[in-house]
C-alpha cells in the first residue's frame, strides 16, 4: 500500500512539474533551420535584430543568441552584457523584431 501511495505523489509531482514548466512548449530550433526558415522569407537575419537589440544599450555585448519556436511564433532569445555590466535577456519576434520582453537576468 505504502508502495502505491509512492508511485501516485511521483507521479502527481511529474504531472505538476509538466503544467509549471513554461518552456516545455517552445522548440529550440537549430542553425540549418533557422537558414531555412531565413532563406523563405519567415524570419528575419539573427544579425540584423541583434544590431537593433545593441543599439537599444549602447555598448553592450552580445552573449548568447537562440532561436525558439513558441506557440507557433519564432523568437530570438538574445543576452546582453551592457556596458554597466548587467546581463538584459531580451525576446524578438524573429519575423519583424519586436522587443517581446526586455528584462534583467537573474
Amino acid at each position: 500500500m505504502m508502495r502505491s501511495r509512492a508511485r501516485f505523489g511521483a507521479g502527481g509531482l511529474v504531472l505538476l512539474s509538466a503544467l509549471c514548466l513554461p518552456s516545455a512548449s517552445a522548440r529550440d530550433l537549430d542553425q540549418d533551420q533557422a537558414l531555412r526558415l531565413r532563406q523563405a522569407g519567415v524570419i528575419q537575419p539573427l544579425e540584423q535584430l541583434v544590431r537593433s537589440a545593441l543599439a537599444r544599450y549602447p555598448g553592450a555585448r552580445l552573449l548568447e543568441a537562440e532561436l525558439e519556436e513558441e506557440h507557433g511564433v519564432y523568437v530570438y532569445e538574445v543576452e546582453l552584457l551592457t556596458a554597466g555590466g548587467v546581463v538584459r535577456e531580451l525576446e524578438l519576434d524573429a519575423r519583424d523584431g519586436r522587443i517581446l520582453k526586455d528584462e534583467e537576468d537573474d
